[in-house]
Parts: structure tokens; C-alpha cells; sequence
């Protein structure tokens, strides 16, 4: 499954709302930070809104800049991202402006959805059914996969932004802060109460635009369980760049390695060959940097971009086994150990007949393996 990159946009004030309870839109953002959104759209592949958005703000979602729709279309893409509306009710207007103005647009909606907006819509809106409820996961994968989309903005609303982040799928909080004050308890705001992922985010950037400040965030993390969370995509980025930095050999893969506390903290890295030990293995090397008794590695996630080893000649143990003993039971990992040097390995396998989740993303399968093409050519690489 090809998930996009999901990135959260919005804007809220100083107390936390991304409107008033007024007849009009507040205006939170100014000229140079409505510029800067046009370019996140134009650099994106798709604009997703909830029903919410278009009942109250009845927006286009266009890109406004001539300039970056003429890139666009130089660059071989459509004049204008993919348009794309969430609704499980399917009571929306047919005349809204989101319809009518724009390229390409989508729907996702139920069956019963679907079945009332049938024959209302212009006929080239893709109405997308998806059973009897609305899953964020399902939406996402047919984006990715059916849609081709690697890059998901979403602008709304509270609802959308809300669910999202609970779930772990959104790859990215962009947040601008703009200077006023909404004082009203019933105004909408941009995060609703519920259980979000532990732990702080990641900030990747401030920077003010005009009298506003952009913040950047990403979640830390990990997932929970054996579903794939956008935290867990950006970990196992990191474990297949260490995989990167191992010393060349003819004779071992080049693997990287990272463990994360279930709040997102990172415990410790390692790669394959670290520290001149020419048979260390990277979940070997990472394990090693912690104390055996740190409670966080219980409910801790190893990111791994070459399936664990179940068999080893060079250690008594192998890389699955010291996951267990060190008390680890998930991990994420994108390539399975091909027969190259040792026959039929299976550490996913071993993990999880001993009660370890193991969640494999063969997205990344390329990544890890680019370090280690030399032995995987029919000649060996000579």
C-alpha cells in the first residue's frame, strides 16, 4: 500500500480556535501566509477537506498563482491538485463552489452515502463508496494506490485534523499562529478532546510569515500493534539512511537500526559493522548503547530496515533473539532477509511466534536494499 504524505494545514489564534461563531470566515492569515499556502498546494498532489469545510466555507481550493499551475503543468502534472471531499452522510450541495471550479475532484463517502448524492453531483466527480462506514485508513490507501497521490494536503476541518492525528496518519502538522484573541467557548478549534499519540512532536521548523509564525511538527510516536503509523514511516527512514553509512562488505548486509520509547523518544541507533567490529549487526549494535533494565524498551518499537536475523554464525545469538531477551515486542522492518547468506531466514517469523508485533513496510524495501546491491547482482557485484 502506497500511503500518501499526509500534511495537516490550518491556521488558529492564540487561544486555539480556527474560527469565530460569526456569520463570516474569520481571516486568521494574511497575504504573505495565503501566498505560502498556494504553495504548499501547488507542491501537493491532492487538497482533502471534511463535509464541515464545505457546508461552512464553501471553498474552491484552487491554486491562485498562474506561475506555479504553468509549473505544474511543465513538470507533466494536472493544472491543479486532485480535489478531494470527505463525507459519510453525503449531505452536501451539489452547487458548491468545490464542484464547479478546478480539475479533477473525489468523493469519499459510504454506500448510503453515495446513494443519496447519485445523479446530483457533475458528472465528473469520482464518487468513491466505501461500505458502510467512512475509514480513514481506506481512504488514504486508495489515494495512494488508485489515485496515485504521494502528497495529501489537508485543510480542514477540526473534525478531519482531529481524527487524523489520533490515528497516527498524519505525517506532518504544519500550524500558523496568528495574533488574536477568539475568547468564544463555542468557536471551533483545531484538535477536539480525545486520546492522541503519547509524547511531544518533533518541531522541523518556525519561521515567521508577515505578523503570523508557521510552526512545523511531526509526530514521534510509534504506532501500537501491528497497524503502520506515519511515525513509524519516518523511523524506519532513519534505520534505512544508517543503513547507508555501514562500511562496504562482500561478505554481510548493510543494515540500520533504530529503537523508540512508545513516547517517541529514540533510545538508541545503531548500523551494521559499527565501531570497526566487522560482525556486529545493527539491532546488536543499537541494543548494546542501553541498559538491559530500562523499562522503556518494554514498550519500546526497533526499527529495522533488514528483517531481524533468526540465524547466525558469527555471535550465539541472533538479532530476533536479543529483541525478545531485551523485551522489544514490536518491530517495523521493509526488506526480508533474502537466501544470500543464510537459507530460508525467517526472524518475523520467530518474533512473532513469541508474541512480538512485526509490521513490514515493502514501501521502503528499495531504500534498504540500495546499500546492499553489490550482493544482490547475479554476478555478485563483481
Amino acid at each position: 500500500m502506497a500511503q500518501p504524505y499526509v500534511l495537516l494545514s490550518a491556521a488558529v489564534s492564540l487561544d486555539g480556535f480556527l474560527d469565530d461563531t460569526g456569520p463570516e470566515r474569520l481571516l486568521l492569515s494574511g497575504p504573505e501566509d495565503f501566498d505560502r499556502v498556494d504553495e504548499v498546494r501547488a507542491g501537493s498532489d491532492a487538497i482533502l477537506v471534511g463535509a464541515g469545510t464545505l457546508r461552512t466555507d464553501n471553498p474552491r481550493l484552487l491554486v491562485y498563482s498562474e506561475e506555479r499551475r504553468a509549473a505544474r503543468v511543465r513538470a507533466g502534472r494536472p493544472e491543479y491538485p486532485l480535489k478531494v471531499a470527505v463525507s459519510a452522510s453525503g449531505d452536501l450541495d451539489p452547487d458548491a463552489l468545490f464542484w464547479h471550479t478546478g480539475g479533477a475532484k473525489a468523493l469519499y463517502t459510504t454506500d448510503k452515502g453515495a446513494e443519496r448524492l447519485s445523479g446530483l453531483l457533475p458528472a465528473d466527480v469520482d464518487v468513491v463508496a466505501l461500505g458502510p462506514d467512512v475509514e480513514w485508513r481506506a481512504v488514504l490507501a486508495h489515494l495512494g494506490d488508485v489515485k496515485g497521490v504521494g502528497r495529501l494536503m489537508v485543510e480542514g476541518g477540526g473534525q478531519v485534523h482531529t481524527q487524523l492525528l489520533q490515528q497516527g496518519l498524519a505525517d506532518e502538522l504544519q500550524l500558523v499562529l496568528a495574533p488574536l484573541v477568539v475568547g468564544q467557548p463555542d468557536a471551533p478549534r483545531m484538535f477536539g478532546p480525545g486520546a492522541y499519540p503519547p509524547g511531544r512532536m518533533r518541531l522541523l521548523e518556525t519561521r515567521p510569515v508577515g505578523d503570523v509564525v508557521l510552526m512545523r511538527y511531526a509526530p514521534a510516536a510509534p504506532g501500537t500493534g501491528r497497524s503502520a503509523s506515519a511515525a513509524d514511516r519516518r523511523w524506519l527512514e532513519t534505520a534505512c539512511e544508517l543503513a547507508a553509512q555501514c562500511p562496504p562488505s562482500r561478505t554481510a548486509f548493510s543494515v540500520g537500526a533504530v529503537i523508540v520509547a512508545a513516547d517517541g523518544t529514540e533510545l538508541a541507533r545503531g548500523h551494521s559493522r559499527e565501531g570497526g567490529d566487522p560482525v556486529v549487526h545493527a539491532e546488536e549494535a543499537a541494543l548494546a548503547k542501553l541498559d538491559p533494565a530500562d523499562p522503556r524498551l518494554a514498550g519500546a518499537t526497533v526499527y529495522s530496515s533488514l528483517e531481524p536475523c533468526a540465524r547466525r554464525a558469527s555471535r550465539p545469538a541472533p538479532c530476533a533473539r536479543l529483541i525478545l531477551d531485551a523485551g522489544v515486542r514490536r518491530v517495523v522492518t521493509s526488506w526480508r532477509e533474502p537466501d544470500t547468506f543464510v537459507a530460508a531466514a525467517d526472524g518475523n517469523g520467530l518474533l512473532t511466534s513469541e508474541g512480538a508485533d512485526v509490521v513490514v513496510l515493502p514501501e521502503y524495501e528499495e531504500r534498504a536494499k540500495a546499500p546492499n546491491a553489490h550482493l544482490l547482482s547475479p554476478d555478485g557485484g563483481r
